[in-house]
Parts: C-alpha cells; structure tokens; sequence
C-alpha cells in the first residue's frame, strides 16, 4: 500500500457545474485541474452523452457556461491577444463564445463593455445579464470608445488613492468595492443593445428569476451602509418597467425559483436565529404582492460538508415533475430531498458523503458527489428502483493502491447533547506502538466535517499521526438550535471540543497525550486561537485565516458589522467588554504553545491583521512562533488558493508538527 503524498492533489481532477441540455439529451460539466506550471487552474467544458464523457473545449480557461438550445453552447472566456490588453487595462469587457456540441471551433458570438457576474438565457438570442458596475462611470456600458478612454484615463489617475464612504468597503479575494454595484440589463445579440432595468446608479441586485413575460429580481439601494436584506421587484418586458413587489426589508433572499404555477422563495427572516438562519419556502403571490409561508424548514439548502478537495460549484435546488429537488445537509452529510406542491419534504437520496450538484431528466439524477472516501465523481441515482450507482472514474486511478484512512466514528456527550467526531488512524498503524495526533477544527462554525475524503488530514495520517475531528455547537446539518452559539463563542463549543479530546485519549492509549497538536482555519483559526489561551495541554498549534480580536474584526472584516454584532451579540458601542471577553488575545498572556499563524493579505473576511496581532501578542512574551503570510491569496486559500501556495501552506502546517511532536 502506496503512502499518500503531500502534492498527490496535484493530480486530483474537480468536477463541478453539472446542467443538462433543454432535452436532457447531454450534460455539460467543467473539469478542472492543477496547473503547476502556471500555478493555477486549467479548466475546461466537457460532456456526458450516450454514456460516454468527451472534452468540449481544450484552451483551460472555459468553465462558465450555459446552453442555447440542444446543440450550443455560450461561455465566457478571453482568448483574443487584445482583448486580454483591454483587460490588463483594465478595461471593462466579457468576452463570450458559442460552440456546437458536435463539433467545430468556438467562434465569437458577442463582447459587452461590462464586467459580467451572470448571464441566463431569456429566449433566443435575447438573454439577462448581472454585472458590476462602477457608480462613477454607470452609462460607460453605452459610451463611445473615445468616453470609455477618459474613464481609463481617470481610474490610471486614482491609482494611488482609495476613497471609502460606505460600508462593507472590500470583499474577500476580490478589491475594493466601494460603489461598485451589480446591476441588471437585457441584452438582444441581434441588435448588440444593452437595456438597463436598475436604473438607479446605486441598486445592487441579489437574486433573479426568469417568468413569461418578466424578471422577478432582489435587492435595493444602498448608499453608504449595506442592508443584507433585500426588497422584491418585477420588471415587465412589453412596458420597460419596474414595480415593487416588497419594501418591508424583512427578509434574507437565498433564491427565487417556480413550482408548477408557484413561485417560491427560499429566505430567512434571521429573527430567531441570526444571519446564519436556514431558509423558509414562501409562495410569493406577484398580483396580490402577498408572501405567505409555504413550508418550515430546519436544515441548510446547500451542502456543507467540508473537503480540499473540490474547485467550483454548481447548482443545489432543481424543479422536476411537480417538485423541487433540493440538497440538504443532515447531521454529518449532505442528501438529496424534495419539496412537492403540498409543501411535504422527504428524503430521495440518503447516503454519507456530499452531493456537490446535480441535475434532473428522465427519472434519473445525475449527481457530482463524494462518497466511500473517493474523490468526485458522477453518480447515477432511478427514482424508481432507487438505485445509486457511480457511472464515472475520472480519479479512480490517482488514489488506487494508496492508503485511505477509514474514519472511526465516536459519538459522545457534551453539553448534554450526543456531539459526532471521528479519528483517522496512521499507515501501518500497530497498536502496540504509540503515536502522535493532530486535533482538525473546521470553519464556519455552521459547517460540518463528514466521512468524505480530505486530503489535508488523510496526508497527516499517511505521515504517522492519527487525525481526530469533530462537530460542536454552533455546526451545521441538526437545526437552527444546535448550529446557534451566538454569544458562546469559546464556551459551550470549547467544552466540547476539550470534551472530545478527552474522549479521543480514552478510547486511544495508543496517543501520546505529551505528543498532541491542533489546527484549523477561519471559526477553526479562531479556535485554535481561543485554545493555546486557555489551556496548554497541546504541544504545539497551526492557526490559520484566523479572529483574534473582535473589536477590529468588527470594523476591518467585510462581514464585520453584520457578523459580529450577530454572533456576538455585542458591538463595540455598548458591547466591548463582551467583545473584549470573547477576544482571543485577550487570554495572549497566558499562551505557553508554539504557535504557527497562516494568513493571505487579500483575506478580506478574516483579515490578516487578525493573525499578525496574536502573533505579535505571544512572540512579545517569548513564546516560540512563525507568520507565514501569502500573497496573491485570499480566505479561500486552503480549498482554491494556487497550486504552490497550496503546498506551501501545507509543507508550513506538516513541518511545525513534525518539529515538536515527532
């Protein structure tokens, strides 16, 4: 049995954004690589027809998309010479091409001066489009050539300087956002006209939906403070008009979609249990302007369960005969149920392991999943025999003959509630022997680790550690009040964590208790944090995309405001000595371990002040640790970050815990 290596994921292939042509004849996906030449990713569209899988497009950079009919299919992509210059000019242009599935070049179909986010198909020809505009420029989309170079030339001139008079100002990965807005226009390729429909320079636009005769859309007009809530609208086609559906700022819109003649929303009042509420269905009556409750729903619409091993997403809410199909995740997994015009949910496909997309045709499911600890493929899943079966081996070959740790499941109690974690054994485990062990903690706090294959920790164990993780309070997949700790942070969630560990030592003597380290990011980064503070029981600790410090998460985070006043039930008005108490490097002094901090400069949800300050706070008082901050990376990095970053920041982790725990 072959050892695991560090960089193995090099060779992983990720599938991602699965949607069957009108008929349902052909499925398109895009399937992505590592590129370590270039250190980043190839992607490219690729089919599923008659059983078989064929490449579609061959030049690495395809994976947006969308079908045109049967037979076509437009995405976007930038392969011209000068149109690439446009864009390291910044220039605002998307570039889209149109290929023919069975066969041929792509060829251009149309270029639009706008930086496009998302474009459905309306009719032929005639399609919707969200892209993000600058306030200071919102007709450049019909400026002449000659207008569009002033515009460059003033941007090249404000290079040096950055003005902020709003709120959230920046975006994870991205830039600055500062009135920059996503609008909504119609776009006629046949005429090669644009019509804005949210003419307001500062709308910014949420959700849409596509009905006969208008677009139902989400979101509302900010100037200088964000409201995560949004309002309904319907533009109407025959008279280029807009009428409000809603004002009352009431709800968190997730999505619009249909249910036979319903149309139905998926939105969280966050009243009861905060902004990481799950979505209600509501029927939104669009004569009446009513919105009634159509069915209660406990759980997440999406899944959470966390791996490294994915690149892109793809759709997690289908419509199919009288129905909505739907994934959901459900104590440690995510599944497939369904919502029927009564509004009663069931289950369709339980099984451990992720649905990551999918679609619907014919009766069948074709699904992009993890299970049995293999890395994605498609799985085929008959409504009617109920039958799942894997119908692809895309990565079957990368991990054959390699050691897998099987996860050991260890339910517990803590808190008076039965809390699920698992340990992943070392390669050529012998219990006669004893060894060293890595505590993982996930981000969050409202996801969940699963039985599904993470590279990251299957690597450790294939190193010799044994790997123990868990689900606390505050985690996602048993409800809206488990996964609620707000104003708990570092409590409930920290006793049973330790609770865990303990649990861990008992049942594992063969762990030496003197040789035990722990990591995690984000919610985990702030964890790990809030542990070397508390107690000194773990040899050394990797904190990653971490919170040290809620007072300055509250005003430097592009959440800050929205997330800590939430989940801490504080803000730094009336609230800092709460804040302060829930801080981390409050409890610096009294750190002992060797901490290794991890950080990208473009995180912008958990910015890498929040590493650097614990950092600081514990060299200070001489306690051994190393800042390892990357470039070019955002909060994102340990998932999508660049090939080489990616094993940087692994090599970081592995070698500080090789160093004081073997």
């Amino acid at each position: 049995m072959n050892k695991l290596q560090l960089d193995d994921f090099l060779k992983y292939k990720f599938l991602s954004n699965l949607n069957f042509s009108p008929s349902g004849s052909t499925a398109a996906f895009t399937v992505s690589l590592s590129n370590v030449d270039d250190n980043n990713y190839k992607s490219n569209i690729w089919l599923y027809e008659n059983n078989s899988y064929k490449q579609l497009t061959g030049l690495n950079k395809e994976s947006s998309y969308l079908w045109e009919d049967d037979e076509t299919i437009l995405f976007s992509a930038i392969r011209d010479d000068a149109d690439k210059k446009k864009i390291e000019a910044k220039e605002d242009l998307s570039v889209f091409y149109r290929i023919n599935i069975h066969g041929g070049e792509a060829v251009q179909a149309f270029s639009l001066p706008l930086q496009v986010s998302s474009i459905k198909l309306i009719q032929k020809h005639k399609y919707l489009i969200q892209a993000t505009c600058d306030e200071n420029a919102v007709n450049y989309y019909k400026m002449t050539q000659e207008e569009r170079d002033e515009v460059h030339k003033a941007r090249k001139e404000e290079e040096d300087y950055q003005v902020i008079d709003e709120i959230p100002f920046w975006i994870n990965g991205g830039s600055y956002t500062n009135k920059l807005r996503t609008k909504l226009f119609l776009y006629d390729s046949n005429l090669d006209q644009l019509t804005l429909i949210t003419k307001d320079p500062l709308f910014d636009t949420d959700s849409t939906l596509i009905l006969d005769d208008s677009i139902l859309f989400s979101g509302d007009i900010y100037q200088t403070k964000r409201d995560y809530k949004s309002n309904i609208y319907l533009y109407h086609f025959d008279t280029d008009s807009v009428v409000t559906i809603y004002n009352g700022n009431e709800y968190e819109i997730q999505e619009f979609t249909k249910l036979d003649d319903k149309i139905i929303m998926l939105a969280a009042k966050t009243d009861r249990y905060g902004v990481n509420e799950n979505p209600y269905f509501y029927s939104l009556n669009l004569t009446s302007k009513e919105i009634s409750l159509f069915a209660q729903n406990d759980n997440s619409i999406y899944s959470s369960v966390g791996s490294d091993c994915r690149y892109g997403g793809g759709k997690s809410l289908r419509e199919y005969k009288n129905s909505l199909y739907f994934t959901t995740t459900i104590r440690n997994a995510s599944h497939i149920y369904k919502i029927d015009r009564d509004g009663l949910i069931s289950q369709v496909i339980s099984k451990e392991g992720s649905v990551d997309c999918f679609d619907i045709i014919d009766d069948k499911i074709l699904l992009i999943g993890l299970y049995d600890l293999k890395l994605q493929e498609f799985y085929q899943y008959d409504l009617k025999d109920h039958e799942l079966v894997q119908i692809s081996s895309f990565n079957e070959e990368v991990l054959k003959d390699t050691y897998k740790a099987i996860p050991q499941k260890i339910t517990f109690e803590s808190n008076n509630k039965d809390i699920d974690g698992w340990i992943l054994k070392p390669y050529n485990y012998d219990e006669t022997k004893t060894y060293a062990a890595i505590l993982d903690i996930h981000g969050g706090p409202k996801t969940v680790y699963g039985e599904v294959f993470y590279h990251e920790m299957q690597y450790w164990a294939n190193e010799g550690y044994f790997v123990f993780f868990c689900n606390p309070e505050g985690s996602d997949g048993r409800g809206n009040e488990f996964a609620d700790i707000r104003g708990k942070y570092g409590t409930i969630d920290y006793d049973t964590i330790m609770t865990f560990t303990d649990k861990v030592l008992e049942l594992y003597p063969q762990i030496d208790k003197t040789r035990v380290g722990v990591t995690g990011g984000s919610y985990g980064g702030f964890m790990t944090n809030w542990i070397i503070g508390h107690t000194n029981r773990f040899k050394c600790a990797a904190s990653q995309r971490s919170i040290s410090n809620w007072t300055s998460f509250f005003g430097l985070s592009d959440i800050g405001t929205l997330f800590t006043m939430d989940q801490q039930a504080a803000d730094i008005y009336d609230g800092f000595e709460k804040l302060w108490w829930h801080s981390p490097i409050k409890y610096a002094k009294n750190v002992t371990t060797p901490t290794l901090f991890l950080h990208s400069y473009e995180d912008y949800r958990c910015p890498i002040e929040e590493g650097m300050q614990m950092y600081t706070a514990i060299v200070e008082k001489g306690i051994p640790s190393r800042l390892c901050c990357f470039k070019g990376e955002n909060h994102d990095l340990s998932r999508s970050g660049k090939p080489k970053h990616r094993v940087r920041r692994l090599n970081e982790i592995t070698n500080w815990m090789n160093q004081y725990l073997k």
